[in-house]
């Protein structure tokens, strides 16, 4: 059921990127500045949030109704699940791991949504056998939306690099 939601979600997405991707990026000063700060420091308190294991910190970047699908298609939504996924994580697979984070691009669709692309790195994660992980590298794409002059994200997907 789980993966089922999660190509749901990929597959909405999807088309939602293609539909917005017709419209012209709306750019005022405060977007081409402003808000791609604002948009960078929500990335840069993922990876605080993430490196500290702090699973309500990072679930809080996120809307109340986000949708979450990570590089293994396992989908959830809202940020109680998600924060629950975190919780999880750092107790887990990711309770040493540290990570860094290079957005590549930020592209408003409106002046209140944005598409952002992260590439990412994580270095001492374990498999679920306990087993260390080699450095993995992949790709973040997130849809942000300003809600009340917060960027939060709000469409959370996952890619992790062929090795």
């Amino acid at each position: 059921m789980i993966f089922r939601h999660g190509r749901v979600a990929a597959f909405t997405f999807l088309l939602l990127s293609a539909a917005l991707a017709r419209v012209p990026a709306q750019a005022s000063p405060s977007q081409s500045g402003d808000d791609v700060s604002a948009i960078k420091k929500v990335v840069a308190g993922y990876s605080d949030a993430f490196n500290r294991h702090d699973a309500a910190a990072t679930a809080n970047l996120f809307a109340e109704d986000a949708d979450f699908t990570n590089l293994r298609g396992v989908y959830r939504h809202g940020r109680k699940e998600i924060e629950q996924t975190f919780v999880t994580l750092y107790a887990g697979v990711l309770k040493n791991a540290h990570r860094t984070d290079t957005v590549k691009n930020v592209r408003f669709l409106t002046p209140e949504i944005a598409a952002m692309d992260d590439l990412w790195e994580i270095e001492g994660s374990t498999a679920p056998d306990g087993s260390a992980n080699p450095g993995r590298k992949g790709l973040f794409d997130w849809v942000l939306t300003k809600v009340n002059g917060r960027w939060v994200i709000t469409a959370f997907h996952e890619a992790e690099f062929p090795k």
